[in-house]
């Protein structure tokens, strides 16, 4: 289960920006997708996680700093065998409500009932990164 806290939203920072502490446990990693209606930024706080940016796959231990622009195909995951801990930066706000839904079934919750267009506006376009 991915631990997450939400540092900022929407109403916090006028939508300019949302930012997210997530610890992604051992094998984790969602699909390939592309956000069409903001930027994403992950800075890497502790461990390593694999990135994938259009088709390059980087690996990305302590301290990386990885630039996404909306509508770039990228996923990442976590390939080790310890959690990492990173920082999701989302520019402008608005898809912390994915990370609020994400939250709400951890904890067997009921979901947020409206979608944000940044929700609206993410699509699959490919699988996870494999295992290795």
């Amino acid at each position: 289960m991915i631990d997450i806290r939400i540092l900022a939203r929407e109403a916090d920072t006028d939508g300019r920006l949302a930012v997210v502490d997530e610890v992604v446990p051992p094998g984790f990693g969602p699909e390939l997708h592309v956000h069409d209606t903001f930027d994403e930024a992950f800075y890497v706080l502790d461990g390593v996680l694999t990135f994938q940016v259009g088709t390059v796959i980087t690996r990305g231990p302590t301290y990386t700093w990885i630039w996404i622009p909306r509508r770039t195909p990228h996923t990442f995951a976590n390939r080790s065998q310890q959690p990492a801990r990173t920082l999701v930066l989302c520019v402008p706000a608005g898809f912390e409500r994915h990370f609020d839904r994400l939250i709400a079934r951890a904890g067997d919750r009921p979901e947020p009932a409206v979608r944000s267009a940044a929700e609206l506006g993410t699509h699959t376009v490919g699988p996870a990164i494999p295992d290795k």
